[in-house]
């Protein structure tokens, strides 16, 4: 390939845009959520929006590694791009013409729309790292995919911002258009510069060997396996648990098309992943290690917002704020480890040191305390983002140096995909740690206060989420104003069905029952004696709301402390077996050219 420095940098640049609109999308949707299911009318539905994405996008990637290793990568880049921009489009007109034949109403047309996106996007997450193998050879390679890895992280801080501002303001824009349609109309622009890039600076990149005929069968057992595998992983657990007949269902079917898709692959003279890859131990042990940073990772960033917002106290848009100082700690890492790779060839090394800070940010987030300061958190996520930042771009670096071109899309694709399964079952069973944890902390909790008037019970996990301790504040505050008002009832006019219902409340002492024997009496007495017995009971109750309230919280601040931080216990522990993989992992000698790679030791 003969390519001039600058049309080598311009198509980079064309492949990082490109990168960036996919990886911007996963998070930039997020922020505009609440208004969209609240326009098309889809609460219901609210977690498919994400999932038709992460599903797509999963699952595919595999699938496009392969075609990469058979035809132009230029080709297909342009092909994600299309489809990933036609998506986008699509998403912004769900539910402009109501309901249609087929797609379903708004919310099931988003749904669908997302799923078309997603078949672009695995293209734009797999072809990056491709293209620029074919770009770089191993020896500078490095410091250009640190760049990926800064990619995800300005993504990461970026999208929720521009989500949140288009949402509100968009529909300044064009009148009659909904602001967070917008939040799928900007791809379009930023889409159209990165084709322009890629359309004029950017070769065929032809793969190496022969290209062969594409394995249908083999790809139709391995997306059998890998949908119902993904969507048993993403359903939520209180709904399905884990050993309902759905579940059961699902993962049986996944397995069943899993082994034959292994069978179907040792059998293929072109299989969709060639399993002798896992021959070499670079590719395996690698690919094991990012299956378990990929599951760290994704606890890390989806269980901070719960802590920051139930614990630290801090509003949901601040709490997606917490999350700016581990993406910079990626952005850093990604390009640093990069550029120390390229000038002086050592790859492993700085892989076990980015495992190692990461091990300490992990256990530090361990050991949060519910009186953690703002600021402490903030350290912990930079400590975290550090270690994170080079297992972007140098596991994939070690891998692409050990294999031959002709499997390097195959073997890239598969990084890709390790990582995103990884976080896909981290994220599953630490939310099921975090369900049981909680369900645990709350069973008993009541906010009582000392003269028996109860507030309202604090139930499992509802109300407890995004509107954080101001949520159970208020449903304390409104336990006792019931309790309030069956009195005033029994003041007033002497209600025998509100003292009743008092005295059939078990959480009320019988002294106090005692006592309300002879409130119905006040309601013969003169109505300036029913407010003064009246507003001393009110004086009351809220001096003893303020003490439940209190006492309330620290509740749920210690329970919601106790399950994250035993979540970042066992994300240590995650992060343990992917430092202990990487040890594994033979360092080889970057090759200074795309030649054909040595083979890594048995």
């Amino acid at each position: 390939m003969t390519l001039s420095p600058r049309d080598r940098t311009l198509t980079f640049i064309g492949i990082l845009l490109a990168l960036f609109l996919g990886a911007l999308d996963q998070t930039i949707v997020s922020t505009a959520l609440p208004r969209i299911v609240e326009d098309l009318n889809g609460l219901d539905r609210y977690a498919w929006v994400a999932t038709a994405y992460l599903l797509a996008s999963t699952v595919l990637v595999p699938i496009y590694g392969k075609l990469a290793d058979m035809v132009s990568r230029k080709a297909i880049e342009l092909w994600a791009i299309g489809l990933f921009l036609v998506g986008s489009a699509l998403c912004g007109l769900a539910g402009e013409f109501g309901t249609l034949p087929v797609l379903g109403d708004g919310m099931s047309q988003l749904i669908i729309f997302r799923a078309v996106q997603g078949l672009g996007g695995a293209g734009l997450f797999a072809m990056a790292f491709i293209i620029i193998a074919d770009l770089f050879p191993p020896n500078v390679r490095g410091k250009y995919q640190g760049f990926v890895g800064a990619v995800f992280g300005v993504s990461s801080v970026l999208g929720p911002l521009i989500g949140g501002f288009l949402t509100d303001y968009g529909g300044s824009l064009v009148p009659g258009i909904a602001g967070w349609r917008w939040v799928f109309y900007v791809n379009i622009p930023l889409g159209a510069v990165a084709l322009w890039f890629i359309l004029t600076k950017m070769p065929a990149l032809k793969p190496q060997g022969e290209p062969g005929r594409l394995d249908y069968l083999s790809a139709f057992f391995l997306l059998v396996g890998l949908v119902p595998l993904i969507l048993a992983l993403q359903l939520d657990k209180a709904s399905y648990p884990w050993t309902s007949p759905t579940m059961l269902a699902m993962f049986g079917v996944s397995a069943v098309s899993l082994i034959l898709f292994v069978v179907r692959s040792l059998r293929s003279q072109n299989p969709i992943l060639d399993l002798s890859l896992f021959e070499n131990r670079v590719f395996t042990t690698a690919n094991i290690a990012l299956f378990f940073m990929g599951a760290a990772f994704l606890c890390i960033t989806i269980f901070l917002p719960l802590f920051m917002v139930n614990v630290i106290g801090v509003s949901a848009t601040q709490a997606g704020a917490s999350l700016i100082p581990l993406s910079l700690g990626v952005v850093f890492g990604s390009i640093v480890s990069g550029q120390l790779v390229s000038r002086f060839g050592h790859y492993k090394r700085l892989m076990l040191a980015g495992g190692v800070v990461l091990l300490i940010g992990t256990f530090l987030l361990s050991s949060m305390s519910p009186d953690i300061p703002y600021w402490q958190v903030t350290l912990y996520m930079v400590v975290c983002g550090l270690g994170l930042g080079p297992a972007m771009p140098l596991y994939t670096l070690a891998i692409q140096n050990a294999v031959e071109g002709s499997k390097l899309g195959q073997a890239t694709s598969a990084s890709q995909f390790f990582r995103q399964i990884g976080g896909t079952v981290g994220a599953a069973l630490m939310g099921t740690v975090l369900a049981t944890t909680l369900a645990g902390a709350f069973t008993n909790v009541t906010a009582q206060e000392s003269t028996g008037v109860p507030a309202a019970n604090v139930s499992t996990t509802e109300g407890v989420g995004q509107g954080g301790v101001a949520e159970i504040e208020s449903g304390v505050r409104s336990g006792f104003a019931e309790q309030y008002a069956l009195i005033e009832r029994v003041v007033r006019s002497g209600d025998q069905g509100a003292l009743s219902q008092l005295q059939r409340n078990p959480q009320i002492p019988q002294a106090f029952k005692v006592r309300l024997q002879g409130a119905s009496a006040l309601s013969q007495a003169p109505r300036a004696a029913q407010d003064r017995v009246l507003g001393a009971i009110r004086t009351q109750l809220d001096a003893q709301a303020d003490e439940a309230v209190a006492e309330t919280t620290r509740t749920v601040k210690v329970a919601f402390t106790d399950a994250v931080t035993r979540i970042y216990l066992y994300a240590t522990f995650i992060v343990a077996a992917g430092l202990l993989a990487t040890l594994l992992i033979p360092e080889l000698k970057l090759r200074t050219t795309n030649a054909p790679a040595p083979q890594a030791a048995d």
